[in-house]
């Protein structure tokens, strides 16, 4: 570029005043008004014909543009809009604009020559144009300025603005140090140098900030690269605004690893070596060719789910109210016939025991005294004798894993909810308790307290010649201090139970927060046993009942003890054979243990199901369930514990004890590979008890599986990808020969998958470390694309957000270069933010019509409601059938 300054006779003055915001002037040069035109050429060295002509009009308190010739450019226009009259030291005001108008010249020319060479019609970059996003919405500029104007009024001090409070007044509150960075570029731009704002010069900001133009988005992000405001972007820089957005992604490898990805990105920009790069070539690497690979598949798809519009995936109101009526009624009887068919026989068995002792005692003269006080509490005892019976069989789990395996009651009872009955069944406890026991202590009781001789004659052949005359004689009495100290222990139990206790989500005294949590609600639940004690006892000395074999409450829990009984032998002896020897132990990102054991002989199972763990060290008592990590196929076994809990956390801290750092090329905070030998610590002595059945490990039936799992939820589905690979890998070897056909035709008869599509949502990027391993080997093995794995990190702004707009840069240009994802550390893409569950299912839907697609979730339950109506829906509305299947313990 080349600057040609045709002004004559004026002295420029580059005294700045330290009292005012702006770059400043320290008043008029003289005291008589003054007014001197100057004007400066700009000449692009690439093209000599090509001129841009500005004159300026300086006056004694202000500097303007006068006109601008050459270049008709609409960008070059804009320049006008930063050159308005302002107060302003003359010569700095003036030495200040033209140095800004030299820049802005000199990076429209420059993006002029690059533009040659870029086509933004094309798909690829029609969406790189969405990206750079400095709001999280579409901001309409003067609809969403009211709200910023809001927050300005409440956040002000004195009128204006504080720089640290800049994030939260424009809605970035949670990027704090990303939203200081983009103010200090924005006044930059504008010679601001205070760190407060006023409110005019807060809606400058706000323009530009909500400004929808790419152009406009990309200047602003490289103004704030750009910290010396040169017009060009060093590796030092790079460095820093790296640095800024892992910290505001909250990816502390990449952060860590900054001056490598700047060392990178100047590689790929700057190949010549000038130690530079400019905003064309900033404009390329968004616009190019990382993206041409995604992009040519996102075309694919893009064509393929405008079909699924012929299939009315958007719901239309139907005009008859009766099938609009019947519809959603046949759809929910169509998915939950089982669960249906099972409450109402339980319902109906329940009526059918209240309705029967209701009767028989109005026919008896205890009635005449008591009335239906008296029917209405042993109909209430009946069912309580039926469902403290019934309570025990859906945690059988030995029983009900046989039953889900090994015959095919499965096709109409619903093995996987057997913990869901077991809470509908505690509340049909809860309510015949209350029914029995209200009837008694506010009804019939007082009934018979205040009879008369007359009415008190036929009851004394139950309660005896002297008329009882207080509560206390029903309380003292064998029936009475049991019922109470019954009532008392379900209180307990059913209390710690509540999620709310379990889960130790409520605020309470750190001297009552020691008495929640899962601990208390495992010693809680042991209860039962004195329960059942008292029950039977309460059961045996009634009142009304003198003969043996008309007290049927021993008849009704004889099956149910022996059978739950024998269950808890066969585990305490199976377990006392099983125990493991440990291979290794890694402690991960996020809380996370691993633990690699060797596989107890003839022990079988299936991916999907989970195994009880003990810990003598911890506690002798103690079992945990914990879903098996690795797969059918592998010569060892492995589960990925999450310390949320009393129990989990002290687990870890007794492992990380034989833990130590891990070399270069190990994973994890800390490891021990005891199977390598070495000087190693005794290693704590591990129990394990199954394995038991899960919904999981149904996944064999479908031709199609669609795994999801949040967070820690990952560890049954990743079973379950390692068995689809090592089908994968066998199905090879009997393609090359080598292994004979016959050696695997009876295990593997019943695989039934052909495709797999797997979605780990995270909020931490180290978790990605758990399961590296399994990511890598698929991305190695799974030549025919089999398997389809979709990671997500939440912690990274959404794709487009200006916030992650360098992470995703990176992220491309590594994955080219090294096959590395620079976020999750394995060959695997991934993607920002949460997923659009809708996209998912609507991607599976189109690429398998007609097939049956098991849906398998394991994770919090706030995503259960939105993934089982999504399974609802695309079932109904296309030719694909869902089958959801949420995990349970």
């Amino acid at each position: 570029m080349e600057l040609q300054d045709h002004h004559q006779h004026v002295q420029w003055s580059d005294t700045e005043s330290n009292s005012s915001s702006r770059l400043g002037y320290s008043g008029p040069l003289s005291s008589t008004s003054t007014k001197i035109r100057s004007n400066a050429r700009f000449k692009d060295d690439e093209d000599e014909e090509c001129y841009v002509e500005i004159t300026l009009d300086v006056r004694d308190d202000s500097v303007s543009v006068h006109n601008i010739k050459g270049a008709g450019d609409p960008e070059t226009a804009l320049l006008a809009s930063y050159l308005g009259p302002r107060p302003s030291s003359l010569g700095a005001q003036l030495s200040f604009k033209l140095r800004q108008v030299s820049q802005e010249l000199r990076r429209i020319t420059s993006t002029k020559g690059s533009n040659k060479q870029l086509d933004r019609n094309k798909s690829g970059a029609a969406r790189a144009l969405q990206g750079l996003q400095f709001m999280t919405k579409n901001a309409e500029i003067d609809q969403d300025w009211y709200e910023v104007e809001a927050r300005f009024d409440e956040l002000a001090v004195n009128g204006v603005l504080p720089k640290s409070l800049f994030g939260q007044c424009i809605g970035m509150k949670e990027s704090s140090e990303f939203a200081s960075e983009l103010f200090d570029a924005l006044a930059r731009r504008r010679g601001i140098t205070s760190s407060v704002v006023s409110k005019p010069e807060l809606r400058e900001f706000w323009e530009q900030i909500a400004d929808q133009s790419f152009d406009a988005r990309l200047q602003t992000f490289f103004d704030m690269v750009d910290k010396n405001a040169d017009g060009r972007i060093t590796e030092e820089e790079v460095r820093e605004i790296i640095a800024l957005s892992a910290a505001a992604n909250k990816l502390s490898k990449i952060q860590q690893g900054a001056e490598e990805y700047a060392a990178l990105i100047m590689e790929e920009l700057d190949p010549d070596n000038f130690g530079y790069i400019e905003l064309h070539n900033l404009e390329t690497l968004l616009l190019q060719a990382p993206t041409q690979s995604s992009l040519a598949r996102a075309g694919t798809e893009s064509r393929i789910l405008s079909q699924m519009l012929s299939q009315k995936l958007v719901p239309t109101r139907e005009q008859n109210p009766i099938k609009r009526c019947y519809k959603p009624l046949a759809y929910f009887i169509e998915d939950n016939w089982k669960r249906i068919w099972v409450l109402g026989l339980w319902i109906s068995i329940c009526a059918g025991l209240f309705t029967w002792k209701f009767i028989q005692y109005k026919q008896r003269a205890v009635f005449d005294v008591m009335g239906y006080c008296v029917t209405t509490a042993k109909g209430g005892a009946e069912t309580t004798k039926f469902n403290m019976a019934l309570i025990l069989l859906p945690v059988c789990r030995n029983t009900i894993t046989w039953l889900r395996s090994r015959t095919r009651l499965g096709v109409i009872v619903p093995f996987n909810d057997n913990i869901n009955f077991h809470k509908v069944i505690a509340w049909g406890i809860v309510v015949g308790v209350g029914l029995h026991a209200g009837a008694h202590l506010t009804c019939d009781f007082p009934r018979l307290l205040h009879a008369t001789d007359a009415e008190y004659e036929p009851m004394k052949q139950f309660f005896g010649e002297k008329r009882p005359n207080n509560y206390w004689w029903f309380v003292k009495g064998t029936e009475g201090w049991t019922g109470v100290c019954m009532v008392v222990l379900m209180a307990i139990a059913y209390t710690l139970a509540q999620p709310w206790f379990r889960h130790n989500r409520l605020d309470l005294p750190k001297a009552l927060k020691k008495l929640t949590g899962f601990n208390a609600f495992w010693y809680s639940h042991h209860l039962f046993i004195i329960v059942y004690v008292l029950f039977v006892i309460h059961g045996y000395f009634l009142y009304l009942l003198k003969k043996w074999y008309k007290k049927t409450t021993w008849m009704y829990l004889a099956v149910p003890v022996t059978l739950y009984a024998c269950e808890r032998l066969l585990r305490a002896l199976r377990s006392g054979y099983k125990t493991v020897r440990i291979f290794k132990v890694a402690v991960y990102p996020g809380n996370v243990m691993a633990l690699y054991m060797s596989k107890p002989q003839g022990f079988r199972y299936t991916s999907g199901q989970y195994i009880f763990v003990n810990c003598a060290a911890v506690s002798p008592f103690q079992w945990h369930p914990f879903s098996i990590t690795s797969a059918p196929g592998d010569d060892y076994l492995s589960v990925h514990i999450r310390t949320v809990g009393d129990w989990t956390s002290q687990l870890k801290a007794v492992f990380s004890k034989v833990c130590q750092p891990p070399s270069v090329d190990q994973s994890g905070l800390l490891r021990a590979d005891i199977a390598s030998g070495g000087n190693v610590p005794r290693i704590p002595k591990l129990l394990i008890d199954g394995p038991y059945g899960a919904p999981a490990q149904d996944y064999k039936k479908y031709d199609v599986l669609l795994l999801v799992g949040l967070g820690i939820g990952a560890t049954p589905l990743i079973s379950i990808v390692k068995d689809v690979l090592n089908n994968i890998k066998q199905q090879k070897e009997i393609e090359e020969g080598i292994v004979e056909s016959g050696a695997k035709s009876n295990k593997r008869s019943q695989f039934l998958t052909r495709r797999a599509y797997f979605y780990w949502v995270t909020r931490e990027q180290g978790s990605f470390e758990w399961f590296k391993g399994v990511m890598n080997e698929v991305a190695e093995n799974d030549r025919d694309g089999v398997i389809e794995l979709h990671n997500y990190c939440t912690s990274v702004y959404e794709e487009g957000d200006a916030r992650s707009a360098l992470i995703a840069m990176l992220q491309s240009l590594n994955h080219a270069k090294n096959g590395v994802d620079i976020v999750s550390g394995t060959r695997v893409r991934t993607h920002f933010a949460r997923p659009n569950w809708r996209n998912v299912f609507k991607h599976v839907a189109v690429n398998h019509p007609n097939e049956r697609v098991g849906v398998f979730y394991c994770g919090l339950q706030g995503v259960v409601g939105e993934m089982r109506r999504l399974a609802q829906d695309f079932s109904h509305k296309t030719t694909t059938k869902f089958y959801f299947h949420k995990e349970n313990f």
